[in-house]
């Protein structure tokens, strides 16, 4: 019977986890302090540890090192609810067999530590030192932030091509960079912006040319790919590349060499691919604008970054940061506490980046020391809504729309919120009905059909319409 030590000050999550795992056939001890499970651990060695990070006395990370230090081999899982980048990092780096977040999933944990037993134990070797990385210009606390951070930490070391997906200014270059510098790779990151790069010379500058290869050609020149020699190579919006430059693409990753333009023989270059796209890649390869041989090649580990809207609240700390770029004075602006709320209810189709240009306008109109609604620009100012929102499907922009809304009722602390639902229909109902009779001219029980309610309960819901105050 597989032996797990739950290592947590928190009864509640002892309990639970003490509870699936039994269920699932282990023993399992338990353990409030890190001191306390060394002792366990030292008299008798688990098969896997599930720590938490934040204990009283000696932290999680460090009796992991003191662990590995004593070559003890065991699979340790580190959980944390206030993780970062850096944490991630440290517990991959220092040993950690994987890294979970508060709230706990427990069925992910129980499939973590069930992994763990039956994964062969590697041998014991000092942890590699982190790279030295500003981990403040990836902000997030939340729970969605948290698991691109445990999944950075876990491909940072393994030499294999990384996707990052996600819209448009959700911060994927950053993600990339944050690969690249906590890697073992010495060599430079080299950024490629795809749209950026002319057709016309676009092979060229990934591939390099050599002397005459056109016109112009005065002299040999090393690719963007040539470059990233040793390093990483961050192609931006891969989902743009042609079908011809995918399938030169393709022999490179393979192969490991590359031909520059106008020359026979071929160069080395031994580069780590990370490559982002706010395209679906799957939809391309349906539709035969994308090799399926590519995306497969490109997607062995995935990364999605989320929208600002589905972590909001990592808002608040987003704002800081980018107010602590833009001092005025050796002054840092403050963001009230209703300007804060403002931005909460906006949609952010513009994500990260359109944030960041928001905070860093009020930061311009702003006189005093700190910024009120009022200097907030006008999201429609900036751009209109319809010219972004063509680039959501429609079930998004639902969504979002849902998402900003609950978000201002929950954050107004003068409304009560314990009818919400109810008020959500009140809301949306009456649009909802009316479209559906305009579209079947007026026919109720047409609309009914459409609508898949009976004809009374269609009429009852449009007489309790028309009796609301306005």
């Amino acid at each position: 019977m597989p032996h797990v030590l739950i290592v947590d000050d928190e009864p509640s999550i002892c309990w639970a986890l003490r509870e699936c795992l039994t269920d699932e056939g282990f023993s399992v001890d338990v353990a409030g302090t890190a001191e306390q499970a060394l002792v366990i651990a030292a008299h008798n060695v688990p098969d896997v540890i599930v720590m938490d990070v934040r204990l009283p006395g000696m932290d999680g990370l460090k009796a992991l090192r003191l662990l590995r230090d004593r070559s003890v081999t065991v699979p340790v899982i580190i959980m944390t609810a206030f993780g970062s980048l850096r944490i991630a990092v440290d517990a991959i780096d220092g040993g950690a067999f994987d890294y979970l977040t508060k709230p706990i999933d427990l069925d992910k944990a129980v499939a973590v530590v069930q992994q763990a037993v039956s994964t062969p134990p590697k041998s014991c070797s000092a942890a590699t030192a982190a790279a030295e990385l500003d981990d403040a210009l990836i902000v997030g606390s939340s729970p969605k932030m948290q698991e691109v951070f445990r999944r950075i930490a876990l491909v940072a070391e393994r030499d294999v091509p990384v996707l990052i997906t996600g819209e448009s200014g959700t911060g994927k270059d950053l993600v990339a960079r944050a690969i690249h510098q906590h890697s073992h790779r010495k060599g430079g990151f080299v950024p490629i912006c795809i749209p950026a790069l002319s057709e016309t010379v676009i092979e060229s500058e990934l591939f390099g040319h050599s002397r005459a290869a056109f016109t112009g050609a005065d002299k040999d020149r090393n690719g963007l790919l040539e470059l990233a020699n040793g390093g990483t190579a961050f192609i931006d919006e891969i989902g743009d590349v042609s079908l011809n430059l995918q399938a030169k693409l393709l022999r490179v990753l393979e192969t490991g060499e590359l031909r520059p333009v106008g020359s026979n023989d071929c160069r080395i270059a031994s580069f780590r691919l990370v490559a982002a796209t706010h395209r679906s890649l799957e939809q391309r390869v349906s539709s035969g604008e994308f090799r399926s041989d590519l995306f497969f090649r490109l997607n062995v580990f995935r990364i999605e970054v989320p929208p600002l809207r589905e972590r909001l609240e990592d808002l608040p700390a987003l704002t800081q940061r980018f107010l602590a770029n833009c001092p005025r004075g050796g002054r840092i602006l403050q963001m009230s506490d209703a300007a804060l709320r403002e931005l909460m209810t906006r949609p952010w189709h513009g994500n990260v980046r359109e944030l960041r240009n928001v905070v860093e306008s009020a930061s311009v109109v702003c006189r005093g020391d700190t910024i009120l609604p009022q200097h907030l620009s006008d999201p429609t100012s900036l751009l209109t809504t319809a010219s972004v929102e063509t680039s959501l499907d429609p079930v998004t922009q639902l969504n979002s729309a849902i998402h900003a809304w609950t978000t201002a009722q929950l954050s107004n602390p003068s409304a009560t919120v314990d009818d919400l639902y109810n008020r959500f229909l009140k809301a949306t109902e009456p649009t909802l009905l009316s479209t559906t009779l305009e579209h079947s001219s007026g026919q109720r029980g047409e609309a009914a059909r459409i609508l898949g309610i009976h004809r009374e309960t269609l009429r009852d819901k449009l007489k309790r319409v028309e009796e609301t105050p306005k």
